[in-house]
Formats: C-alpha cells, sequence, structure tokens
C-alpha cells in the first residue's frame, strides 16, 4: 500500500494525533458524542494508523502479538465451558452453605474467588459467583455490597498469581517469555499477602457496619430468587482435566503456551451435549478486537521514536523503570488513566528483565482495584448487583477499593524489601 503524500514532520504529527486520541477514548470509555466503546476507538485508530502509515494488511497484521489473542482466546473458551457447567456456582454455594463465622466465611470465599481467577479469567470468575455471594450475605444477615466488593478485589488479586488469571498478565507472559513456573513462584507470596490484607480490611469493615439494614422489598425479592446454571458433574470434570493438563504442560514442558491452549479449547469444543455456539457466546470478542488495534495503534506510535526518547529522558531525570518503585509508580498510574491493558501495552516495549514483569503484573492487576472502573471485574460486579436491586457507585467502592489498593501495593513493596 502507498503512504498519504505527506512530509514525514506531518505523518509524524498525524500519527501522534491517533495515538493521543485512541487513548484519550481509552481514559474517557469512549469519545463523545459518539456511539463508540473503547474497543470501537481501538479499531478506528487501527483502520487510521494503517492509512497514514501505508502499511498493507500483512504490516499491520505483524504489529499484533499473535501468541497473546490465541491464548486470551483459548482461556476464554476454557471459561466458557466452566461457566456453562455451573462450576463455579457450585462451588461458591458449597462454601456458603458452611456454618462458620462472617469472618470465616468471608475468608474462605475471597481465597476460593482468587484462586478460580488465577487459574481462569477473573471476568467470568465474578460473572457466575457475584449474584450466589449477594445472596449468601443477604441470607446471613449482612449488606451484600462490601462482600460483593470484596469478592472483585480479590478476583482481582488473585488473577494476578499467574500468567493466565487476565488479559494484561497473558500479554506480558507472552512478549516477556517469562516461565510460567518461575512467575507463580514471584508472585504467589505478594497474593497471599495482598489478600490477607484485603481479608483483614474486610473484617474491619464488616464489624463497623454491622448487620445490614432493612432492604426494599424489590430487593429482597430479587435476592430470595435463587440464580446460575445448574451443575453439571460431567461437562466441570471435563472442564476441570483439561485446564489441569494445560497447567501440567505450562508448568513442567517448554511447548509453547498458546499452542497447548488452543488444543485445550479444541478438545472442550468436542462435546455431544454444548453445543459450540453457546461457547463461542461466551467468548469476548470485543475484548480481542481492543487488542489487535492496540496492537497497531502503539506500533504505530513506537515507530515515531518519541515514546523512546522520553523514557530515555526520563531515565535522565533519575526515573529509570528499572527501579521496580518507579515502575510501579507508572504502572498504577497509567493502569488509571487509560485502563491496565492499554498501560500494559505502553510500558512493555520499554522493559527488559523478567522481574520487571512480575512488577508490573502484579501492579497494573493490583491497580485495578483502585477506582470503580480500574477493572472490568468491578464494573461486572456492579452491573451484576444492580439487577439485584444493590447499589455499588464509585463512593462505595472507592471506600473499600482505595484501602484495598494501598495495602496490596504496601505489601508487595514490603516483600519487595525483604525477597530483594
Amino acid at each position: 500500500m502507498t503512504p498519504l503524500p505527506l512530509d514525514p514532520e506531518w505523518r509524524t504529527a498525524l500519527t501522534v494525533a491517533v495515538f493521543v486520541v485512541v487513548y484519550l477514548g481509552m481514559f474517557l470509555g469512549g469519545l463523545p458524542r459518539l456511539r463508540l466503546d473503547r474497543t470501537g476507538v481501538a479499531v478506528l485508530g487501527a483502520i487510521a494508523m494503517i492509512a497514514i502509515q501505508g502499511w498493507s494488511v500483512a504490516e499491520a497484521a505483524a504489529a499484533i502479538d499473535l501468541p497473546t489473542i490465541v491464548l486470551l482466546f483459548a482461556f476464554m473458551v476454557v471459561s466458557a465451558q466452566m461457566r456453562l457447567g455451573g462450576f463455579y456456582t457450585a462451588v461458591t454455594r458449597a462454601v456458603g452453605a458452611w456454618a462458620l463465622p462472617p469472618p470465616v466465611l468471608l475468608g474462605v470465599l475471597l481465597l476460593v474467588v482468587a484462586v478460580l481467577s488465577a487459574v481462569f479469567s477473573n471476568d467470568v470468575v465474578c460473572l457466575a459467583v457475584t449474584p450466589i455471594v449477594a445472596r449468601i450475605a443477604w441470607r446471613r444477615g449482612w449488606d451484600p455490597v462490601p462482600w460483593l466488593v470484596a469478592v472483585a478485589c480479590a478476583s482481582n488479586i488473585g488473577s494476578a498469581a499467574t500468567l493466565i488469571g487476565n488479559p494484561q498478565n497473558m500479554l506480558i507472559g507472552s512478549v516477556m517469555q517469562v516461565p510460567f513456573g518461575a512467575y507463580v513462584r514471584e508472585a504467589g507470596p505478594p497474593v497471599l499477602l495482598a489478600l490477607l490484607a484485603t481479608w483483614g480490611w474486610m473484617v474491619g469493615v464488616m464489624r463497623l457496619s454491622g448487620p445490614r439494614a432493612a432492604l426494599p422489598p424489590a430487593t429482597a425479592a430479587a435476592l430470595a430468587r435463587d440464580t446460575g446454571p445448574a451443575f453439571d458433574r460431567w461437562q466441570s470434570t471435563k472442564g476441570l482435566a483439561v485446564a489441569a493438563a494445560v497447567l501440567v504442560a505450562f508448568l513442567f514442558t517448554d511447548w509453547p503456551r498458546e499452542v497447548v491452549a488452543l488444543v485445550a479449547a479444541g478438545v472442550l469444543l468436542l462435546s455431544r451435549r454444548l453445543h459450540s455456539a453457546e461457547v463461542m457466546g461466551l467468548v469476548d470478542w470485543p475484548l480481542l478486537l481492543l487488542f489487535i488495534g492496540l496492537f497497531i495503534v502503539n506500533h504505530g506510535f513506537e515507530a515515531t521514536g518519541l515514546a523512546a526518547q522520553g523514557v530515555a529522558w526520563l531515565a535522565a531525570q533519575g526515573l529509570a523503570l528499572a527501579d521496580p518503585v518507579v515502575l510501579a509508580v507508572a504502572g498504577v498510574t497509567l493502569s488509571n488513566l487509560v485502563s491496565n491493558v492499554p498501560a500494559v501495552m505502553l510500558i512493555l516495549p520499554h522493559l527488559n528483565d523478567p522481574t520487571q514483569a512480575v512488577t508490573l503484573a502484579l501492579v497494573s492487576t493490583y491497580a485495578g482495584n483502585l477506582l470503580l472502573v480500574g477493572s472490568i471485574a468491578n464494573l461486572i460486579v456492579a452491573d451484576l448487583a444492580g439487577r439485584d436491586g444493590l447499589v455499588i457507585d464509585w463512593r462505595r467502592h472507592a471506600a473499600i477499593g482505595v484501602p484495598v489498593t494501598a495495602g496490596s501495593l504496601l505489601t508487595w513493596w514490603a516483600w519487595q524489601a525483604v525477597a530483594g
């Protein structure tokens, strides 16, 4: 494809303009007066970048990290299998049925949600367990909202424990070729500390808030109804067996992770009871398109050399990304400005050490708990709570999310100081 007849300065200016508009869309969740969400903005930005740079389709495709896209798709299929089999809801119901004091029950629920999110998609886990947790808290006589915000926080924190727990970790692992087992060993202890800090804070919140006030009749009626798919033992066992095989392959072989996950997805699609359309319907296609669009937009911006110059200038001021604290501040700040996936895409090209990958994965994921819009998991929980008549606005979320984020980052810093 022939580039537009532009002077190099104009091409650079247009490239920067497209980049700025796209990331403004990431910050705002869309563009003013246009019916575009983040995915739409990223796709249109990619189209504009291709036209400005004069890339062929093949050249644009070369900017996409295909292993990341394949890995993300494959685990969406695995998570869809577990959700359709009713596994997530069955586990949550089983825990809720235990006769435990509220603080202990909350701790067990947070741990279960964190473990599920580390192995499967944190977003899908929140979709499945939110209605169940709301009913557990209500039937125990507690305000469901703090429990639900805690679930969202635990889901985000737990997803940081592995390279398959959330999209940004998949991207980091793929681009930086971080060994799966090595990452788990490095990330596991600080994640456990962050979960412990979250649980401790939530116990204090529960004691201060006390039992729930009377709920509106419509909300009480909604919470009295059970929800979630019926448990299918065969489909859940099949999904667990495939997921276990994938984890074993990740831990003990050097087979390409994206190929292993893709084969696993193919095995799950071979079913006599679950139609492939059901499974494919639960794949987050807009998220895949968001990744593809941002890969192309970022590649165009990186080609200008401005990003490298900016990082070099910061290093000259004593703010090198090789410093874990600087990297953590950059990760948290950008994650709350443009969301954690775009933030990771911006930072990754300037990292070259696997230990930096662990830091970026942890802090960018923890940062998702700070604000209600900080992660998709938060928004999923708020939306599902709203359907039951429970209101989780930014204030109620921030009252828990801000201290949880601070506690998570402090435990990370303390672990860095002890282990490093």
